[in-house]
């Protein structure tokens, strides 16, 4: 047998989908939240020098601006015959409207100053340092605490021992242990502790409620007091369960995290709702969010220098690269709007009963169920509802929120995790809390309702929702 060895040139055809640097940006576009589509049209706008951002006009300058514009209006009319709209639709940009663009000049909501943390917020460190120049009345006392400070977490616990702190600062461990009493007694009780029982005994000092009873518990009963094991605290200490009980109750008044009530030391990006669903009769209307959308257009000034550059091959194909650039990012612009406003729509087609009732009654969605229905592929789904957010009467979500799994009802209806949860807080809420219902008694109430879940499930689903299990949760 012999094997034929050599070169041979064949012609073949291949189907590839390739990946254009225009495709790619449009999915970027698409993917992209409000605050990186601002970042990007941003970086757009410094390197096309064609792109232009509209604002909209102010209505105590709109006077001014039209009598300083009416010539400028009148020569172009005069001289520009330039047809913009035949421009687009010759490079194939006209399956998006864009006469709409700048005469769509909606009406912008004034920022309410209550929907901004002040930028004077205090800190937990600001706080702290004030109270120490009164407090401490000793140089060295102050560049000790100002240490001590400075390394406190974000909840107001130590990061360093007293010993790191001693080897940092120069100072001796007693002078150590003297500030950090001091700073003990400013506000946030619990401020400055090395740990969480630390953080308790000093609350209950500052309430002049510390006894040696709750020193016992807090020092050697923490996880029986977690896990409610109030038999064992009795039982151990000598005091009664009732008395477990009543002193269990007050501790969990108790801030375990002091310092979590002030102001962050990052700066917060807030919200800004991509799309607005409001009630209208019995329908809901869903709107885009314009104020969460840039709004370019391509200059004026540009298109008058195109029209004019024939005679220059080199400017003629610069402008024409910049234009076409310019065009088609406005084009994934609006397109990025037009597919969320789809999506958005149909959710709220499947979600009506979750607007119109509340949580109980969201049904389950998959981003499959909405890519059928809209036409789309899934993993354009996924990116349009990507960080983005809606506000409806009922608040503010994530669009991802309305997209869960769940089971069938007895009637064969999609029921979500979120409305079994519902379920499962509502059985909670209504429970002698001297016999709180188990799990498998939740499986039957919720067989009942024609939910058929296992007690694994319900256990799963109580557990994300941080409700303890029934031995827990049991009152004395």
């Amino acid at each position: 047998m012999s094997m034929k060895l050599g070169y041979d040139l064949t012609i073949e055809q291949q189907q590839k989908l390739v990946m254009t640097p225009e495709l790619i940006q449009a999915i970027q576009i698409l993917q992209f939240n409000t605050q990186e589509l601002e970042t990007y049209v941003e970086e757009q706008l410094l390197v096309n020098p064609v792109l232009e951002q509209s604002q909209p006009e102010q209505p105590e300058h709109a006077e001014l601006h039209e009598q300083e514009h009416v010539q400028e209006k009148k020569d172009s009319r005069k001289d520009d015959d330039f047809d913009w709209k035949e421009y687009v639709r010759d490079r194939q940009y006209d399956d998006i409207s864009y006469g709409n663009m700048s005469s769509k000049d909606s009406e912008e909501k004034e920022n309410n100053y209550e929907q901004y943390v002040s930028s004077s917020d205090v800190t937990l460190p600001e706080h702290l340092m004030f109270q120490l120049q009164f407090a401490a009345p000793k140089k060295e006392y102050r560049k000790i605490g100002k240490y001590i400070i400075e390394s406190l977490d974000e909840n107001g616990y130590m990061t360093s021992s007293v010993g790191e702190i001693a080897e940092a600062t120069g100072a001796d461990e007693e002078m150590i242990e003297e500030v950090l009493d001091i700073i003990h007694t400013f506000d946030p009780a619990g401020v400055g502790a090395k740990d969480l029982a630390e953080c308790l005994t000093i609350q209950l000092r500052q309430m002049g409620l510390l006894t040696e009873a709750f020193e016992t518990v807090i020092n050697e009963h923490l996880e029986d007091l977690a896990g409610n094991r109030l038999n064992i605290i009795a039982r151990c200490t000598g005091i009664s369960t009732k008395t477990a009980q009543d002193m269990s109750d007050l501790i969990r008044t108790l801030e375990p995290k002091p310092g979590r009530g002030f102001a962050a030391q990052t700066d917060n990006r807030y919200i800004v709702p991509d799309v607005l669903v409001e009630r209208v009769d019995d329908e809901y209307i869903v709107t885009i969010n314009e104020s969460s959308t840039p709004r370019l257009m391509v200059s004026s000034y540009y298109q008058k220098l195109l029209k004019e550059a024939d005679k220059d091959d080199d400017l003629n194909k610069y402008l024409s690269d910049r234009v076409n650039s310019a065009l088609w990012l406005i084009k994934s612009i609006e397109q990025r709007k037009q597919t969320i406003y789809n999506v958005v729509t149909a959710v709220v087609k499947h979600q009506k009963e979750f607007l119109d009732k509340g949580s109980k009654y969201m049904k389950t969605l998959t981003l499959k169920d909405i890519a059928e229905e809209v036409g789309i592929h899934e993993s354009t789904v996924s990116r349009s509802i990507n960080g983005k957010y809606l506000q409806c009467p009922r608040g503010v979500f994530e669009i991802k929120y309305f997209f869960s799994a769940g089971v069938s009802g007895s009637e064969g209806e999609g029921i979500s995790s979120m409305s079994i949860k519902e379920f499962i807080k509502e059985i909670v809420d209504e429970e002698d809390p001297k016999a709180p219902c188990s799990d498998q008694y939740m499986v039957e109430v919720l067989r009942e309702k024609g939910i058929n879940i296992s007690r694994r499930t319900v256990a799963k689903y109580r557990d994300e929702m941080n409700i303890l299990s029934s031995s827990k949760r049991r009152r004395y």
